[in-house]
């Protein structure tokens, strides 16, 4: 393949925005139920994946130039140069692009992710202490597997009371594990916190389109900053974060529940697929009780969610000066674009696209593509993404354990290749305890 970029025409471009515009108005930092199931009645993924496909061959694989009023964007079509761009993050490449300034500054202006590569490095290691990523287990791993056990047998008592399990009750009790694991028992029921950083997060979705809100943004932190002055060191990662570094959490907690809620929609697809096989529920039953470490399964049915269906739809950078690629260059504030799902289910490449494959992230074959990226990678590299998987892992396996679960859509996942678009919302489930005769 050929590393020069080429200039779409006109039809071309016309074929990558078709691409584009359904992943962005499905939401980037809130799904839009609405379109996630109109994106799964048309499955989008697939017909994105054929379009971007069929730029490859036509350009030779270099990246793909979309000429826009005011904008330049380079979408990725090689592997290589996906790992490339995230190697080289946050120079030339920044990780603040001026597309994720616009929609975060709206709830999260202090977060490291939308901070200028001047300003990152301490944020980033304040980070990367708080959260220990590349531990198979945090050290406050069990306080938050109990956190998450007290969130699952909530869930459990109304699922059975009512004989189903919906979205909007699952979410309710993901949120309060997430509460607690980041903020402390003490925010386990404050249900307003998570409202209000939703609504903010909601016309985040519309980045430059609507203006900031920063009444309501400082009534958020104001709230927030009470709950993390409050968060105790030994049992909960805002607390920890306070008391292993000297940066202020306030400013970071924001993105850290934005990416959990990233991860409930993970571990309900993911129970979607236990539900259509009985092998993968008796493999995640069997880790309910297990430590993080050995929870394998878990771990990697929550990472094979998000490959298959990632929950960031496309991957934003921006050069801050020329890059050169192969005979040609692109200029300095050109947006780079990588659509997760184009090299995720790429069966050209991997031979597991299109299948629900724990045990990838176990066995070396997943980690061996660097262009697999759940969590991103590089530099910029999610910091959470051990802690994260270690909560998501021992919700979805205690769920399995406790609730018997059946769906009609069930019959779309049983079995491989699995589907493309998966609209996590509107997936309900019939409930029973799993102990019952």
């Amino acid at each position: 393949m050929t590393a020069t970029p080429a200039v779409l025409g006109p039809i071309d471009t016309a074929r990558a925005l078709s691409v584009l515009a359904p992943l962005v108005a499905q939401g980037a930092i809130v799904r839009r139920p609405a379109v996630t199931a109109w994106a799964e009645r048309h499955q989008v993924d697939r017909r994105g994946a054929a379009t971007l496909a069929g730029l490859r061959r036509r350009t030779g694989g270099g990246p793909a130039v979309v000429r826009l009023p005011g904008l330049s964007l380079a979408v990725l079509l090689d592997p290589e140069h996906v790992v490339r761009v995230l190697d080289e993050t946050p120079s030339p490449f920044r990780a603040d692009s001026r597309e994720k300034r616009a929609a975060l500054h709206k709830f999260q202006p202090e977060a490291v992710l939308v901070t200028e590569p001047a300003g990152r490095a301490p944020k980033r290691a304040a980070n990367v202490t708080a959260l220990q990523p590349g531990r198979p287990q945090h050290e406050l791993g069990a306080v938050f597997d109990a956190a998450v056990d007290r969130a699952v047998d909530r869930m459990a008592t109304r699922a059975l009371a009512v004989g189903r399990l919906e979205w909007e009750p699952f979410t309710q009790a993901f949120d309060s594990a997430v509460r607690e694991v980041v903020l402390g028992p003490g925010a386990v029921d404050d249900v307003d916190l998570t409202t209000r950083l939703t609504d903010l997060r909601a016309a985040a979705n519309w980045a430059f389109l609507l203006p900031d809100r920063p009444v309501e943004r400082e009534e958020f932190t104001a709230h927030l900053r009470s709950r993390v002055e409050a968060a105790p060191a030994d049992a909960s990662l805002a607390g920890f974060f306070g008391a292993r570094t000297d940066g202020d959490a306030t400013g970071q907690v924001p993105h850290w529940l934005f990416a959990f809620d990233a991860a409930g929609a993970a571990v309900f697809r993911a129970l979607a697929v236990a539900a259509a096989r009985p092998d993968l529920t008796a493999e995640l039953a069997a880790e309910a009780h297990l430590p993080a470490p050995e929870r394998l399964v878990a771990r990697g049915s929550v990472l094979e969610s998000v490959r298959l269906w990632p929950t960031t739809l496309v991957v934003l950078r921006e050069s801050d000066s020329a890059t050169t690629w192969g005979d040609g260059e692109l200029p300095a504030g050109t947006a780079v674009v990588i659509v997760s799902s184009f090299f995720h289910r790429d069966s050209g490449r991997v031979p597991f696209a299109h299948s629900f494959s724990p045990q990838v992230w176990n066995d070396g074959r997943a980690e061996a593509d660097r262009a697999l990226i759940p969590f991103s990678t590089g530099p910029a590299g999610c910091p959470g993404r051990d802690v994260v998987a270690a909560v998501a892992g021992r919700f979805l396996a205690r769920s399995v354990a406790e609730l018997r679960l059946s769906s009609p859509r069930s019959v779309h996942l049983a079995q491989d290749p699995l589907p493309w678009t998966v609209d996590h919302s509107g997936l309900t489930f019939a409930a029973e305890r799993r102990n019952a005769a």
